[in-house]
């Protein structure tokens, strides 16, 4: 693989207006479909306003002290080293790294390295690595420009047009100042064994605002893992990411995608994500959710093809003041569809977690089989947790659940555990860690499933 690339250190910001839109289409934009696109969302931002607690996915946020004045793109990095991320050590430390979809036959992989490295640092381009075997099956990875510009007629159509750049002010902003974006496209009836990785960093105080476009052709079969990092704690500068994701799985194509949000606590989170899955499709969609001081995402699937399958897997951890807000929207377009969620949280100090789910079934959506669920365990008096799950059903043949709990630790488990000679705090852990395991055994890459079991371990203190 060609070597990281680094840049000298700054810590200059423009803001987020007119001029700092000319300067990064000057600076970038050699394809005009991305300049135009720019525009276009550039509009729709200059004439809305900070979302406020009227909208009902917003209702349950407090943006009061988010000051968007305060911040802007940065110049360069401000320190030259490329991240890591918590994902890609586990991956490359010599673990399986993938293994077989449920009820699917397995075979054992034995990938300990990853296909291809993109990473960035406050919004500009660090590592921008692809395997040459990789890129040899027709593949492309890496810089969103630069890809976009090699399969124009392949991407063209879904760049910006799976989201709405237009819902909201975060989503405009996203759309129009997006940077160190990255693209992966998957030639059809190509299979890849070996994942790749995407990381987005920021140092205390920095800026994120790339974009991620995944594309599956016909019969594709990748994994691709995607991590955030960096900021300061709570308290501090900490740092602001306005992101978004696109997703197209091809017929009969199989995505395993992964999202881990690992911001340090001062961090100021948003982020819009969406896949559309089509006819025999299958995407396994896992996302973890541990760091930022305040997030508001929203993760939709659209199941655009008959018998395409969806399974979304959350696991979220909040501690001290932290403010998750996450709404998910499973939409069957197709007839004979299934989507299964399950999102598990647990929350201890003073911290919240609001989970929204819907279950959108269209009139045209026949045979549907949805299902969705939240737990969340409160490790602390003063913890809080919302469960709004809800059901949108024009067809007439359908089967569509969904449940939510949240409750205390047992404390006969508790009991139980340190009569057998465990301390408080790793009678915690262990309580914890069976909650949560319902939803790593459906985490179908060891390395990702082992990383985050013990990332959530490391958090827990004893319950209060």
């Amino acid at each position: 693989m060609p070597a990281a690339t680094t840049m000298p250190p700054s810590s200059v910001q423009a803001a987020f207006d007119r001029a700092a839109l000319d300067a990064l289409i000057a600076e970038q934009d050699a394809i005009g479909l991305i300049a135009e696109r720019r525009r276009v969302a550039f509009a729709a931002f200059e004439s809305l306003a900070l979302p406020d607690r009227r909208s009902e996915l917003w209702m349950r946020t407090d943006l009061r002290l988010f000051k968007p004045g305060a911040w802007g793109l940065a110049a360069t990095p401000a320190v030259p080293a490329v991240p890591e991320g918590l994902l890609a050590a586990a991956i490359t430390s010599g673990e399986s790294a993938v293994e077989c979809f449920p009820e699917e036959s397995c075979r054992p992989s034995a990938a300990t390295r990853l296909a291809g490295r993109f990473a960035s640092l406050d919004g500009h381009v660090v590592r921008n690595e692809l395997d040459p075997a990789v890129a040899a099956r027709g593949v492309l990875f890496g810089r969103a420009e630069t890809v976009l510009a090699a399969a124009a007629q392949e991407l063209e159509p879904h760049w910006f047009s799976v989201i709405d750049a237009r819902s909201d002010y975060f989503a405009a902003l996203h759309a129009a100042f997006h940077r160190a974006s990255a693209v992966l496209y998957v030639p059809p009836g190509v299979k890849l064994v070996e994942p790749l990785h995407v990381l987005a960093a920021i140092t205390a105080g920095g800026v994120d605002t790339s974009h991620i476009l995944v594309v599956l052709g016909d019969g594709a079969e990748a994994t691709l893992v995607t991590e955030t990092t960096g900021g300061g704690a709570a308290g501090t500068a900490g740092g602001f990411h306005c992101g978004g994701t696109e997703i197209v799985v091809g017929r009969k194509a199989f995505l395993r995608m992964v999202n881990l949000q690992n911001w340090h606590t001062g961090v100021w989170h948003f982020a819009r994500q969406k896949a559309m899955v089509h006819s025999g499709g299958r995407l396994q969609w896992t996302l973890g959710a541990l760091g930022s001081r305040l997030s508001q995402v929203a993760q939709d699937v659209s199941l655009v093809g008959r018998d395409a399958e969806a399974q979304v897997n959350g696991v979220m951890f909040t501690e001290g003041r932290q403010h998750l807000v996450y709404n998910t929207l499973q939409h069957h377009e197709a007839p004979n569809c299934k989507s299964d969620l399950l999102y598990k949280g647990a929350l201890q100090d003073r911290s919240r977690l609001v989970w929204r789910g819907m279950i959108k079934v269209d009139k045209a959506a026949q045979r549907t089989d949805g299902y969705q669920r939240n737990d969340n365990l409160m490790l602390s008096n003063e913890s809080r947790a919302d469960s709004i799950p809800g059901l949108e059903i024009e067809a007439d043949d359908v089967r569509c659940t969904h449940g939510a709990t949240s409750g205390r630790v047992d404390a006969e488990q508790v009991f139980y555990a340190q009569s057998r000679g465990l301390t408080a705090d790793e009678a915690a852990r262990l309580v914890v860690a069976g909650f949560f395991q319902q939803v790593f055994d459906r985490i179908t890459i060891p390395a990702v499933r082992e990383a985050l079991a013990r990332a959530v371990c490391s958090r827990i203190r004893r319950i209060s």
